[in-house]
């Protein structure tokens, strides 16, 4: 039996996993090009697979209906955005997640992301490799209002972290969990008013209909002028058209973005904004997360398969 392997850090610090697949009976075949697969490249590796371990590339209708003997799903991840579900529930195709596996370190990366676009530290690391020693004055952090939207695991976890650094807490969710935010000292607000309120405005909830450019054009003009917008979610999230924009204007103060809805992005406008930081989808890159995920993504895939 065939699987296919699609995420690019799978079993790149722990190449057990693939020993553990192959001792399953497994044959198992690689995405070795470097990059996010295409849907037609996602055609031709899944025709003869019975499951798949996929990171981001797009298992749409059109993939599965060239994945005939496709039995099971295990996203190494929690987003579910690239998988046409209703059609996996159709053909009776087992889809599971890494839930909880990568939190911390999506959670570490949101903040490494607000640092570094509060402080310019990236833009001051290039200018010293040009040995320019002036000084950049840069904002503050520390005593200022985070806003938090999507309060799963990742999200909470990024208010335990706001503790530390002494900010004031606002977070929307659409299933508000009152108890934890109540001991988390977290007030609840729309999303309107974390726009107009936040210092520091960071992403976490899932990409759906009613959550596509959540962050659209009309919320960044609601935003602060010393605003700093931070995804380490999904791309889809914010209308990257508006954003591009009211960085260029400076209209907020900077982004901090791990995720664009094409990743990279065409436009060559992002490459130069000394007011972005940019991440290759790479929030949840660390040892132990992608440890933690390599071995839930084959448990699941081997739960699934009955192996």
């Amino acid at each position: 039996m065939k699987i296919l392997v699609t995420p690019r850090s799978f079993g790149k610090t722990n190449p057990e996993l693939f020993d553990r697949l192959t001792q399953a009976g497994l044959e198992v075949t690689r995405n070795d090009t470097g990059g996010i697969l295409s849907a037609e490249q996602m055609r031709a590796m899944l025709s003869d697979c019975v499951g798949v371990i996929l990171g981001v590339d797009p298992l749409d209708a059109s993939v599965l209906a060239a994945a005939p003997s496709l039995k099971a799903v295990a996203k190494y991840g929690v987003g579910l955005d690239n998988i046409d579900l209703d059609a996996c529930q159709e053909r009776g195709i087992n889809v599971s997640r890494t839930v909880g596996a990568n939190s911390q370190a999506v959670a570490d990366y949101a903040f490494t992301l607000m640092l570094m676009v509060a402080r310019k530290a990236a833009l001051i690391d290039r200018r010293c490799r040009q040995k320019n020693w002036g000084k950049i004055t840069t904002i503050d952090l520390y005593g200022k209002t985070l806003g938090i939207i999507g309060l799963g695991a990742i999200g909470k976890l990024v208010a335990r972290r706001a503790r530390g650094f002494d900010m004031r807490i606002l977070g929307h969710d659409i299933v508000w969990d009152d108890a934890w935010a109540t001991s988390a000292d977290v007030e609840r607000a729309d999303v309107d008013r974390i726009c107009r309120e936040a210092d520091f405005i960071t992403l976490h909830t899932v990409l759906n209909d009613e959550t596509r450019h959540i962050i659209n054009d009309r919320r960044l003009s609601l935003m602060k002028r010393t605003a700093v917008l931070v995804n380490t979610a999904r791309g889809g999230l914010i209308d990257e058209d508006a954003l591009l924009t009211a960085l260029k204007e400076e209209r907020i103060y900077g982004a901090g973005l791990d995720v664009f809805a094409k990743e990279p992005p065409d436009d060559a406008t992002w490459y130069g904004l000394d007011n972005l930081v940019m991440g290759s989808h790479c929030s949840s890159s660390t040892a132990g997360a992608t440890a933690a995920m390599g071995h839930m993504a084959v448990d699941n895939l081997l739960r699934d398969l009955g192996l």
